[in-house]
């Protein structure tokens, strides 16, 4: 047992990947779907499940005591400005980049030519009408930066808490560490107990972190059981181009920020996000990969604790570069199944309307596909054509996500690294440990 827990989490985490794969597929390859379906539902979906429910219940008091007490160690609340503005700026910079990747692959790939639409089944068709109305698209422009400005202001915080809305949450943690600290002395008292509550906190996600590997197993296990490799046979050509998007952005995008910019070894950064990223592609949800993706930043990758307690929950909330990656994938697959003709303006709205629809996704799994009705619009395609697109893709969507959710953390990682270094609080030291040169 001993030397199980000797071995790094990633490893081990990859390990539980591969095990639950060959788990699901063993069993929806030889005993048959049906039966393999009934069982990985039974005996693995609830195992994984609890293990998000486990993770996903740190989240909360995890944005709150870290993001607090960050603001706190910064001693400064004119610092909040400088640091904002530089995350903010980049992440909305490689969210375009993002797009522009899933329009170029969508482009040389053409997964939507030639694409049979008419076996869409009955079934499909009004599950989408029923997803779709449960998760209206956001509407113009204009109506999204107004939801998500006044989506800030939490009108009752611990409703917010309790609903687990990060952006209200954030603005509410900044707030409180910024009137502690110009309370003084009389701040003190409460900055001791969000210290020690966010110690506490980052202890517990080590704990919870350690049964990840059972809990990634029992999720794909479930994934491939239920789902197998059938998306390879029905999508084969949008899972090959966004797959192939999604690694060349954090290749390209990523490394030009660690190698180029930040002038620091690409290979450190690449092992010390190994643990996120595996718990990411597993449960498909950024919310829920938040606690090790903290605990990674500052162990793994030597940031500081004022900015991966404030960089990490704004890039899991509004960074969603593998979300906009894929609007723009969708879009490019509805007009070549649709028989649309793209123009020069229409490759930029969709970029626009992309990067817009993205801020502020929630992150949880498949989200993203239902917000796709906005995309769609600004190129022309109708209300009942939309829903036979999201019908389409619904069903191998999970597979899709995972990929998503990694590109997601990763970016969330990249840009906290950048402007760790840029605010000096950053430990090279720890980065490179990883170094093996």
């Amino acid at each position: 047992m001993k030397t199980w827990f000797e071995i790094d989490l990633w490893k081990r985490v990859i390990l539980g990947l591969l095990i639950g794969a060959a788990i699901g597929l063993g069993l929806r390859y030889g005993i048959g779907p049906d039966s393999a379906s009934g069982i990985v539902t039974t005996w693995f979906k609830p195992v994984g499940d609890a293990f998000i429910n486990l993770i996903r219940m740190l989240v909360v008091p995890l944005i709150f005591t870290t993001l607090v007490s960050g603001v706190l160690a910064m001693g400064d609340p004119k610092r909040l400005g400088s640091l904002g503005g530089r995350a903010l700026g980049m992440y909305m910079i490689t969210t375009v980049i993002a797009v522009c990747f899933g329009l170029a692959m969508g482009t040389i790939i053409q997964p939507g030519a030639g694409f049979d639409l008419s076996a869409v089944s009955t079934t499909d068709m009004e599950e989408a009408r029923e997803r779709l109305a449960a998760n209206p698209a956001p509407g113009s422009v204009l109506e999204q930066i107004i939801r998500t400005l006044l989506s800030i202001i939490p009108v009752n915080p611990v409703d917010a808490m309790a609903k687990g809305d990060v952006l209200a949450i954030i603005f509410f943690a900044i707030m409180l560490g910024v009137a502690t600290l110009m309370a003084g002395e009389a701040g003190e008292p409460v900055a001791r107990v969000m210290n020690s509550a966010a110690d506490v906190m980052m202890k517990l996600t080590i704990i919870i972190m350690e049964v990840a590997p059972i809990g990634v197993l029992a999720l794909m296990a479930w994934v491939l059981g239920t789902r197998g490799l059938v998306v390879l046979e029905v999508l084969g050509k949008m899972t090959l181009a966004h797959y192939l998007a999604c690694t060349l952005h954090m290749l390209i995008t990523y490394g030009f920020i660690i190698k180029v910019m930040l002038r620091l070894p690409l290979i450190p950064f690449i092992r010390g996000v190994a643990d996120p990223q595996a718990v990411a592609f597993s449960t498909s949800s950024s919310n829920a990969t938040l606690p090790v993706t903290m605990t990674a930043a500052n162990k793994n990758l030597g940031i500081g604790k004022p900015i991966a307690s404030s960089v990490l929950p704004l890039g899991a909330t509004i960074n969603m570069d593998g979300t906009a990656l894929y609007q723009g994938l969708i879009a490019l697959f509805a007009a070549q199944a649709l028989g649309i003709t793209m123009t020069l303006d229409m490759y930029f709205t969709i970029i626009l309307m992309a990067a817009l629809v993205s801020i502020g996704t929630a992150g949880i799994p498949s989200v993203s596909l239902f917000l796709a009705a906005t995309t769609l619009s600004v190129i022309g395609v109708s209300a009942e054509n939309t829903v036979l697109i999201i019908a389409i893709l619904f069903p191998f969507d999970r597979i899709l996500d995972m990929m998503r959710t990694v590109t997601n953390v990763t970016g969330d990682l990249a840009v906290a690294t950048a402007v760790a270094k840029w605010e000096g609080e950053f430990d090279e030291e720890v980065f490179r440990a990883r170094d093996p040169v």
